[in-house]
């Protein structure tokens, strides 16, 4: 998807409001657990339900891998199922040697049709640039994340006085652009974002955290939005959790609802 799509679509529906399937057999209303495709069937539900509140639904991978090759065809079916005029993105946080990253590449972008892939900056440009030669296709680097562990690197300070988040985000910057780069950035850092602005000032940010991991949605378009809104905002269990009985669609329909009309205020 072409970041001007991406721009129309938050604009047309004043929502930067992006759905994370991060779906749970354990956590879905009893009825979809004894369902062959049970999975499967309940993401079709919270779609159908949020999609004109939000611009965007990310699938983190770790959830469908965990059940084998059932699960990787839930994903696929997840994932075909998403409208086109939404982006999708495959939380998957890969990147290793450039040939392996090729086919994380392909396999995302081609056989799965992702819009977007999460990757991790540790092994350098040569294992994320098989990702950026894509068309129309993003790769979102991690840059300052919500997690506690957060503290163990990404905040750790160089002898020339930035921390290591920062010198990731000056550094990846160079290797893309802010058309087919984002960076991930927990909405519980809040704090942080005006400094990171600086730094980035036109690339998305993926802003995990808000809802029920406590980030503050109004911080983060305070200190995080620029000209093009910039932000793709990420609630998965205060949506696709809000109800576990028969109604748990409409439940999320409101919450969604709830999110997009929060959002509106911030549109000029």
């Amino acid at each position: 998807m072409k970041r001007s799509l991406l721009v129309q679509q938050i604009n047309n529906k004043k929502s930067f409001l992006c759905v994370g399937l991060d779906t749970d057999l354990e956590k879905v209303p009893d009825y979809f657990r004894s369902r062959p495709n049970g999975i499967v069937e309940f993401n079709k539900q919270i779609i159908d339900a949020t999609k004109d509140y939000c611009v965007s639904y990310k699938i983190n991978t770790a959830f469908y891998e965990s059940m084998g090759a059932r699960g990787w065809d839930a994903m696929e079916e997840t994932c075909s199922y998403i409208p086109e005029t939404h982006f999708k993105i495959a939380d998957a946080k890969r990147a290793d040697i450039g040939n392996t990253s090729s086919y994380y590449a392909k396999a995302f972008f081609e056989k799965l049709n992702f819009d977007a892939i999460t990757v991790a900056p540790y092994m350098g440009e040569d294992s994320i640039r098989p990702f950026l030669e894509y068309e129309n296709k993003w790769t979102i680097m991690l840059g300052l994340t919500s997690n506690q562990g957060a503290q163990d690197f990404e905040l750790l300070k160089l002898q020339n006085g930035l921390l290591l988040y920062e010198r990731v985000l000056e550094t990846v910057s160079k290797w893309g652009s802010d058309q087919n780069l984002m960076f991930v950035v927990g909405a519980t850092q809040a704090s942080e974002l005006a400094n990171i602005r600086k730094i980035i000032p036109n690339h998305f940010l993926l802003v995990p955290g808000v809802g029920a991991q406590g980030g503050s949605l109004l911080e983060v378009a305070t200190y995080g939005m620029n000209p093009d809104i910039g932000l793709l905002v990420n609630a998965s269990r205060a949506i696709i959790y809000a109800d576990n009985g028969a109604d748990f669609a409409s439940k999320a329909q409101q919450v969604a609802l709830e999110y997009q009309n929060e959002m509106k205020q911030f549109f000029r």
